[in-house]
C-alpha cells in the first residue's frame, strides 16, 4: 500500500497494490498492520454501501460528538470526486478542502477523520461507493454544510443545475452560518 498525506493534517489517501492478470485482479483493501504502522484507525464499527447514477451529489455531511465518525471511503465500481472539508475550529486549515477522484481503476481510499465534512459527486452511472466508519450513525447528531457554498468555493467540475441532490442536502447550513461542533 502507498500512502499520501495532505496539507490538511489527518487526511490520507491510501492506494493498495493491485495484482492482475487475464483472470482479473486482487488487492488488499484493508490491512490492520499497515493502518497501525501509519497511525490510521484500525477499529471500524460499520460498513456502508451506496449506489448512485451519474451526477448525484451527496454531502457535505458530518456527525457531531459523541457520535462523530471517521470514514475510510472507496469506490468499487465507477468513479467519484470525493471532497473533505476541515471543520475543526482550532485547525490552521479550518475551512480548507481537498478533492480526489476515487475510482475502480486507481482503487484508492480516502481516510477522512472526525472533524471533517465529507461529500462526493458520482462521475459515472451505477457507481458503488463503500465506506467503513468508526462510530455508529445517529440521526440526532448528523449535520451538514451546503455543497455549493461560495465561501468554501469547492470546484465540483459540474454546474450545480446539472447535479442530482436530495431535498435534505439542498437546505443544509451555509458556511457563514455554520457553527462547528469540533
Amino acid at each position: 500500500m502507498i500512502i499520501k498525506r495532505y496539507f490538511i493534517e489527518g487526511l490520507a489517501l491510501i492506494t493498495p497494490k493491485r495484482f492482475g492478470d487475464d483472470r482479473g485482479f486482487f488487492l488488499e483493501s484493508y490491512k490492520q498492520s499497515f493502518f497501525q504502522e501509519n497511525n490510521l484507525p484500525i477499529h471500524f464499527v460499520q460498513d456502508n454501501h451506496s449506489r448512485s447514477k451519474k451526477g448525484v451529489l451527496r454531502g457535505l455531511h458530518y456527525q457531531s460528538p459523541p457520535f462523530d465518525q471517521g470514514k475510510l471511503v472507496r469506490v468499487s465500481k465507477g468513479s467519484v470526486l470525493d471532497v473533505a472539508v476541515d471543520i475543526r475550529r482550532e485547525s490552521p486549515t479550518y475551512g480548507k478542502w481537498i478533492a480526489e477522484e476515487l475510482n475502480d481503476k486507481n482503487c484508492s481510499m480516502l481516510w477522512v477523520p472526525t472533524g471533517f465534512a465529507h461529500g462526493f459527486l458520482t462521475l459515472e452511472d451505477d457507481t458503488d461507493f463503500l465506506y467503513k466508519v468508526t462510530n455508529d450513525y445517529s440521526k440526532e447528531h448528523e449535520g451538514g454544510i451546503m455543497f455549493n457554498d461560495s465561501d468554501l468555493g469547492i470546484e465540483w467540475g459540474m454546474e450545480s443545475l446539472d447535479l442530482i441532490v436530495s431535498d435534505k442536502d439542498k437546505i443544509l447550513t451555509s458556511w457563514k452560518d455554520f457553527k462547528s461542533p469540533f
